[in-house]
């Protein structure tokens, strides 16, 4: 299992941090996750990102819709919801009840 990433049943946890230096690693590691059946990622553990990090938020997302599930986002730090909205891709993190 990667230490980037700890997993909670179908959830799985992100690591502390996700910039464009760990952005391949944590990508890699949360699209196997993805792929054993996760649904979901819990950013709590986040303090140190990026625009990477919405990269690897958007590509997970994408993974999971091609799978057929929906992939839910959790406890996103306000500064990487600020810098998606930003960027203009908060609604595609969120549900649209819940977009930023």
């Amino acid at each position: 299992m990667s230490e980037l990433l700890t997993p909670v049943a179908n959830r799985f946890e992100s690591g502390g941090t996700l910039t464009h230096a760990s952005a391949k690693a944590a990508l890699a590691a949360g699209l196997q996750r993805i792929e054993a059946g996760a649904g979901s990622v819990d950013c709590a553990p986040l303090v140190q990102f990026d625009s990477s990090a919405l990269a690897v938020l958007l590509a997970w997302k994408r993974a999971a819709q091609t799978r057929g599930v929906e992939f839910v986002i959790v406890n996103l730090p306000a500064g990487l919801a600020s810098l998606a909205q930003a960027y203009g891709v908060d609604t595609l993190l969120c549900r649209p009840a819940l977009a930023l």
